[in-house]
């Protein structure tokens, strides 16, 4: 193996402080066995070729709604693999050697901050794009990791960049799972570019987030806020690239012939695919995992790539238009569902006879940490606001106030109420003043300016909001459940269990009413025979 190279008895310090930096990772065995896996049999060291050919990606067919841009991102994809190896598998003049190749691997995994780790994911980029004969307006400081970045990027760019990176993790995701179909589906992820060139685009550059081509925007990104609006919005990002190296490592181990893995194989994408048709599709729940970096995240990753006889369908506890709308039908199909639910909302802005109204379609969303209860007061412990479309946002607790689910339905017995409570749902603001509030018919949700809310971060839910109410016709809502099957079967035992107990108020027993005697007909004729008899009940 690898650290049996040595002709020393002891490993010279600077192998042991780099055999630790790589155990830290916990992939020290791993990158033992992937060492002496693609190692010459004469030199005992790997050819930068068998490297080049670890980390390649060949594809026959790429999925996308834009097939121009489509053909520069293949070239791309026929140049990430070399320029990984090239980049930081640098080999000596007797061949790359144990030391040189944990250094290259702690480079692209090794424990370092979040900063450094998005300079090497946009030096990959960047390589990769000037290998593929690409412009690319970016400048580095120096070699290091935490070196200065200069320069802008420009919409299409940011775009290549999140394909990348969904690329190398629907790689490192699927492989054990593929079934030899040499394609890829690249998902619909201009909520995400449009978000970073409205956060990143210099003041006075005016976009039209509903009607624009991300390929047609001449907009200049400084290089320095789009890494700031990544840290801060899209934390996870780098995950990608670093789940790509170690999956491509571990393929080369476990593969008989590592010449074998130079083509990624998908699995069937069919369902990938057929979910695009609903609001939580592929790119957008992609993208909502990319702001964790806890198990939830999981979860999300899971309705982007349904795996191992997993059906995002499963998830998918309530739509509007398959189980009807109103608070209702919404409350029989998430009662007894005890986990994180997202609940994603579309509308759009303007009259309901406006022919323009499609081009003003946008989609907002919640994340709860609990199940929905019906209560007349604000509840919950944590959660989450999100703009999902036409620009992606995501707006964390504040910490302030802990308003962060209302959910209300019609008392059952009717009480005579002075002051009623909304019936309804609403996520942050204050009884009466909510931010987002959707009524009990599911037919108009009403949107308020973040100064009404405490309990969630400041923001704009939908672009050009203002400060005035927007109240806008509701067009679908779904709820998806994130607790996992555990949560969906409690729900199942939970539901089971209230139609048994109904079907038991319901039946009556005929037993009391076996003699005549005690039989309501009796009863009744009694009474009206000689309604002022005094009976037992009066005794």
């Amino acid at each position: 193996m690898g650290a049996s190279s040595s002709t020393q008895q002891h490993p010279p310090s600077e192998q042991r402080e780099v055999e630790s930096l790589a155990a830290s990772t916990g992939a020290l065995p791993l990158l033992q066995n992937a060492f002496s896996k693609l190692s010459h049999p004469q030199t005992n060291t790997p050819p930068l070729q068998s490297l080049q050919q670890c980390f390649s990606l060949n594809y026959d067919n790429l999925i996308c709604e834009t097939p121009k841009v489509a053909d520069s991102f293949r070239v791309l994809l026929d140049n990430l693999g070399p320029s990984i190896a090239d980049l930081f598998f640098v080999p000596e003049k007797g061949g790359l050697s144990w030391i040189e190749f944990l250094r290259g691997f702690v480079k692209c995994c090794g424990r370092m901050p979040a900063s450094m780790l998005l300079n090497t994911l946009l030096r990959v980029f960047a390589t990769t794009f000037a290998r593929a004969g690409l412009t690319l307006k970016l400048e580095f400081e120096s070699g290091d990791a935490d070196c200065k970045i200069s320069g802008f990027l420009r919409p299409i760019d940011v775009l290549m960049i999140f394909w990348m990176c969904w690329t190398m993790w629907w790689d490192a995701r699927t492989r054990k799972f593929s079934k030899g179909k040499e394609e890829i589906f690249l998902p619909d992820v201009n909520h995400l570019v449009l978000s970073a060139v409205e956060s990143c685009a210099e003041v006075g550059s005016d976009v039209n987030f509903w009607d624009c081509n991300i390929s047609d925007l001449e907009i200049q990104l400084p290089v320095g806020k789009f890494l700031t609006w990544t840290l801060t919005t899209v934390p996870s990002l780098t995950d990608c690239f670093t789940q790509f190296v170690y999956a491509r490592l571990q393929s080369c181990v476990t593969s008989e012939n590592p010449s074998e893995i130079s083509t990624s194989s998908f699995g069937d994408i069919s369902s990938t695919k057929a979910q695009d048709t609903h609001l939580l599709s592929p790119g957008r729940a992609w993208t909502i995992s990319l702001t964790f970096r806890s198990s939830i995240s999981e979860e999300f990753l899971k309705l982007c790539c349904p795996v191992d006889g997993e059906e995002a369908e499963e998830n998918l506890l309530y739509r509007s238009s398959l189980h009807g709308r109103g608070l209702n039908r919404f409350w029989s199909n998430i009662e007894g569902y005890h986990g994180p639910l997202l609940i994603l909302v579309s509308a759009n802005s303007g009259d309901a006879s406006d022919h323009e109204t499609s081009a003003r379609k946008w989609i907002i969303g919640a994340l709860t940490q609990q199940g929905f209860e019906n209560k007349d007061v604000f509840y919950g412990s944590s959660g989450n606001l999100y703009a999902i479309s036409p620009t992606f946002h995501v707006f964390l607790p504040s910490g302030k106030e802990k308003n962060f689910v209302y959910s209300h339905l019609h008392p059952s017995g009717r009480v005579y109420e002075p002051h009623p409570k909304p019936v309804g749902i609403a996520f942050g603001g204050t009884m009466g003043n909510e931010r987002i509030f959707i009524d009990e018919d599911f037919a108009r949700v009403t949107v308020r300016h973040h100064a009404v809310d405490r309990t969630y971060q400041h923001g704009s839910l939908i672009p050009h909001q203002g400060f005035l109410p927007v109240e806008s016709l509701i067009l679908e809502i779904e709820v998806w459940g994130l607790g996992g099957r555990s949560a969906k079967q409690m729900q199942m035992s939970y539901k089971k269990r209230e139609e048994l107990f109904t079907e038991q108020r319901r039946k009556v027993d005929l037993k009391k009413f076996a003699s005549w005697e005690d039989s309501p007909e009796k009863m009744m004729m009694d009474m009206m025979s000689d309604p002022n008899a005094v009976r037992w009940e009066d005794r």
